[in-house]
């Protein structure tokens, strides 16, 4: 029985938008507008500690909309999960929170994305797929740059 216990546990346990924003300033003369707009996007997470064993991950994703200076839409939107992380491994529980935890919320994130841009009366906009794994090996290796450029360096002497 307590080896049971101690099995992995890996679960999304609840979804949901926690916070959501949705800017058209420009409205209605911007609808007039038929050029294509410069579409920019920035996409950040963190997972935190709820209590043991439950940990919150948020992808915090802003749209921004424009046709040169001039604003289209602007959109800010928090997806958030809460996780049961349960007698994970050290070295894997990284990972987890880095990888996995984001790439299970981001298609939700997606979908958000492109339902607020119809509904604000603009073609849908469809947010690519994210390699969580490849930007995760990308901040490991520029912290591990860091690390050697501020590293002490040694003289020898003879």
């Amino acid at each position: 029985m307590s080896e049971q216990n101690n099995q992995p546990i890996f679960s999304l346990d609840k979804l949901y938008v926690k916070d959501v924003s949705l800017e058209v300033p420009n409205a209605p003369q911007i609808f007039l507008n038929r050029e294509q707009p410069n579409i920019e996007l920035n996409i950040s997470f963190n997972t935190e500690k709820v209590e043991e064993g439950v940990y919150q991950t948020v992808l915090h994703a802003v749209v921004n909309a424009k046709i040169g200076e001039q604003q289209m839409f602007l959109i800010e939107l928090d997806q958030a999960g809460i996780f049961q992380l349960k007698n994970i491994p050290a070295d894997q529980m990284e990972l987890i929170q880095n990888i996995e935890c984001p790439n299970m919320i981001f298609p939700y994130l997606r979908e958000a994305v492109t339902d607020l841009t119809t509904r604000a009366g603009f073609i849908p906009v469809i947010l690519a797929p994210i390699n969580f794994a490849y930007l995760y090996q990308q901040k490991q290796a520029q912290i591990q740059a860091q690390a050697q450029s501020t590293a002490p360096e040694t003289i020898a002497i003879n």
